[in-house]
């Protein structure tokens, strides 16, 4: 059974967290960067680990394992910042998101991908998109635009104006 609005073969870049694969859209994805010198905004949220220079922009960077309740993205050699455009309330906002690893370019056809599952009214699944089935794993497919809350996008663009200017 295909998601909604998941109806034809779709490109996903996978990516490690911890030891689960995530999946984002590759239209929301701008590149992916070797990790970098992060500069620590204060009074952010813990998983806005703080912002990048990405030739001459202000980039805020988040920790998707921070985001989703795990441990802090620790540096090693594979970690890496995937630049995403996130789009929310028709605005479009640019952000690294910080992963351990970058796997692969995948295409998945819409029979290979499931509803996200409904855990309860307690937890909150409405930013995936989908699971993915690829062999016997799955693949969570995250709808980065909803990943984040209007807050959220609305500090990270305050905290980008503010050391752009």
């Amino acid at each position: 059974m295909a998601t909604a609005g998941i109806m034809e073969i779709t490109q996903y870049l996978t990516f490690k967290l911890d030891d689960e694969v995530f999946a984002l859209d590759i239209s929301k994805v701008r590149e992916v960067l070797d990790f970098t010198t992060i500069t620590k905004v204060p009074r952010t949220p813990e998983f806005m680990r703080g912002v990048i220079n990405l030739r001459g922009s202000v980039v805020p960077v988040v920790d998707l394992r921070l985001k989703f309740g795990m441990t802090k993205t620790e540096n090693t050699v594979n970690t890496c910042i995937i630049i995403v455009e996130v789009t929310v309330d028709e605005e479009t906002t640019v952000l690294g998101a910080l992963a351990d690893s970058v796997q692969e370019v995948l295409d998945l056809e819409p029979g290979h991908i499931e509803p996200a599952p409904k855990i309860g009214t307690r937890l909150n699944t409405e930013f995936i998109k989908g699971m993915g089935k690829r062999d016997t794993n799955f693949i969570i497919i995250l709808d980065i635009d909803k990943v984040f809350s209007v807050n959220e996008l609305a500090l990270a663009r305050s905290v980008n104006d503010d050391m752009a200017s």
